[in-house]
């Protein structure tokens, strides 16, 4: 089975895609600072009318990128429906992912891991109460997974759809056109649909601080797929290295084809 290497390959890419997706939704119930984790003192910009903004955003967003990078890789060798079946796995597998941390938040916990602050050799590392810690954790609202997940559908299939309309356009050349440039369109949906369905329909924010904040997050991954851009090529040249010339050009005029 493992002698065939676009299958071997499609298992690799297919299985890299799909925990990099899970991770983000599981990491981005953490909000970090952008500027202090770059040693860099706190912003405070205006975005319609919206003041005191900065780079605070989920943890999320170091592997969504990757995800959407991912995408292109994928497309470009196994189509639309590659992509496309993958991203329904995926789904699949996050919804089953947080009934098992819903029935797992359910259970009740021992008294002895609960009191974490016996195990603790300082007090300033224990917490009073571990099952409410876990709680908080891992139990993301429900808007907050329905956006996510509306939001990474949308993403994939505007990706993958704009990817081969540009692709269409330039033929074999200028990868970097529709892998970033479909990356940026489809990331551009992603930051508003997720908020707009987590926040404004889910807990009533109001909708300029929400296009406000959504700006904020697509001005970060613009940025990180613009940096991402080289790895597209390194990407391609260890796959056509390993798949070899007459494979490679098969799997690619066979995805164009799909």
């Amino acid at each position: 089975m493992f002698k065939n290497r676009s299958f071997t390959l499609f298992l690799i890419l297919g299985g890299f895609f799909v925990t990099n997706a899970l991770v983000a939704e599981f990491i981005g119930v953490k909000i970090f600072s952008l500027e202090e984790t770059l040693g860099l003192a706190p912003f405070s910009f205006e975005i319609l009318g919206v003041t005191g903004l900065g780079f605070n955003l989920t943890a999320g967003v170091l592997l969504w990128p990757v995800v959407f990078l991912m995408t292109d890789v994928i497309n470009e060798y196994y189509g639309q429906k590659g992509v496309r079946m993958l991203s329904y796995l995926t789904v699949a597998l996050i919804l089953y992912a947080f009934l098992m941390i819903y029935l797992a938040i359910n259970l009740s916990p021992n008294e002895w891991w609960q009191n974490e602050s016996g195990l603790s050799s300082s007090a300033s590392e224990s917490l009073s109460n571990m099952n409410l810690a876990f709680q908080k954790i891992f139990g993301q609202g429900l808007w907050i997974i329905v956006g996510s997940i509306v939001a990474f559908l949308v993403g994939q299939i505007l990706d993958v759809t704009v990817y081969h309309r540009i692709k269409r356009w330039t033929g074999e050349k200028k990868i970097w056109l529709r892998a970033t440039g479909s990356t940026l369109i489809s990331q551009f949906i992603d930051s508003f649909v997720v908020l707009i369905i987590a926040f404004y329909i889910g807990s009533d924010w109001d909708i300029i601080r929400v296009l406000a904040i959504g700006t904020v997050n697509y001005i970060f991954k613009f940025a990180v797929a613009i940096l991402l851009t080289p790895l597209i090529y390194l990407a391609h040249r260890l796959i056509d290295d390993y798949l070899g010339h007459e494979l490679s050009k098969k799997l690619k005029l066979k995805a164009a084809e799909s």
